[in-house]
């Protein structure tokens, strides 16, 4: 399915940010993808237009009953200069699949992938072209209907902003985290949202995440919402451990969010021979790996920041220093998946889009 898309050109473009100093989602694109969708008629008016403020309704559904999810890709300049969108099919496929967990219309992939690819075209110039930085893409759906009955809206408005980011936590080069390990809140409950990248479930992470950056942590690892036993994400990543041999990483469910950056470190780790596990881990398994010397490293993988070495686990009880810096998987995995990004190692998958 591909609609066609309408092209209406900013007036005002506006003055690129030195790419030294661009952090992570504070500059946008000049121009932005809006697609309706209405009960009955389905997907309409594909259009580019001029990047601004969105109008809504003040009883739109979004606004009160939170339906509203999003996606997060890439665009990356290679170092030939060929721009090249990360896996944005599986993307787009996770979002269509996520959708009717909250009684949403799901984009289809195809028509979403290649209204994403036209937007870029058009904002190829926004592209950085130094390492380590790169065009995010969020694309997101959210209810537009204005009513205040208790029901999924009729109406929704799909859209899609781009940001040129450098690093996610700055540098040109692997940074380890400290990890503040939630033992009181939950970021998402079985049977819930957990699985879906619904903004609910970033709201109600942000008062335990506050608390740890107070307290001088990077991020916050989420236990199961039962027992607060095993292990779920870190902040908004998934996680990988390194114990003995062994990678592995908490199992899929509906608390844990399917990470394309997870599946591709697991595809890449497949590949060279590794053992590869992905089960259940509780805290406790951890702590043990720690004192016998078996837990060799942590990292975290997710589209912002690839991969995130851990070099510290606290709970309110205990401090698990981990490794020395950034070890050598966690170094090895963000080297190969970069390099597939940027063209300058062969790309096996077919995960790139040459635009």
């Amino acid at each position: 399915m591909k609609l066609e898309v309408r092209i209406e050109r900013t007036s005002a473009p506006k003055v690129h940010p030195e790419e030294s100093e661009l952090g992570f989602g504070r500059h946008f694109t000049d121009h932005m993808l809006l697609v309706d969708f209405h009960d009955g008629r389905g997907w309409s008016d594909a259009r580019v237009v001029p990047y601004g403020p969105l109008s809504l309704d003040p009883a739109a559904a979004v606004l009160h009953y939170g339906q509203a999810m999003f996606e997060g890709a890439k665009a990356i300049c290679g170092d030939d200069g060929v721009i090249r969108l990360f896996r944005l099919e599986r993307h787009c496929q996770r979002m269509a699949a996520g959708a009717p967990r909250l009684c949403m219309p799901a984009p289809d992939p195809e028509m979403l992938a290649h209204a994403i690819t036209e937007l870029v075209k058009i904002e190829t110039a926004w592209v950085p072209r130094t390492r380590n930085t790169a065009l995010y893409i969020r694309p997101t759906l959210i209810a537009t209907e204005p009513f205040l009955g208790v029901r999924p809206a009729n109406q929704y408005l799909l859209y899609v902003i781009l940001s040129p980011v450098g690093s996610y936590y700055g540098g040109d080069s692997l940074k380890p985290v400290r990890i503040w390990v939630e033992t009181q809140q939950t970021r998402a409950a079985k049977g819930g949202l957990g699985s879906v990248k619904a903004g609910a479930n970033y709201a109600s992470s942000l008062q335990a995440a506050m608390r740890a950056r107070k307290e001088g942590y990077d991020q916050v690892l989420w236990l199961d919402g039962a027992k607060h036993e095993f292990l779920e994400e870190v902040g908004t990543m998934n996680l990988f451990l390194v114990l003995g041999d062994e990678l592995v990483t908490p199992s899929l469910g509906d608390t844990v969010l399917s990470g394309v950056t997870r599946d591709s470190i697991l595809t890449l780790a497949r590949a060279r021979g590794m053992t590869v596990t992905e089960r259940p881990v509780s805290f406790g398994e951890i702590v043990e790996a720690h004192a016998s010397g078996r837990l060799k490293e942590v990292f975290g993988s997710g589209t912002a920041a690839v991969v995130s070495p851990v070099s510290e686990l606290v709970t309110a009880e205990r401090r698990m220093v981990v490794g020395e810096g950034v070890g050598p998987i966690a170094q090895s995995f963000y080297d190969e998946l970069t390099a597939i990004q940027r063209g300058s190692r062969r790309d096996e998958y077919g995960w790139m889009t040459a635009i």
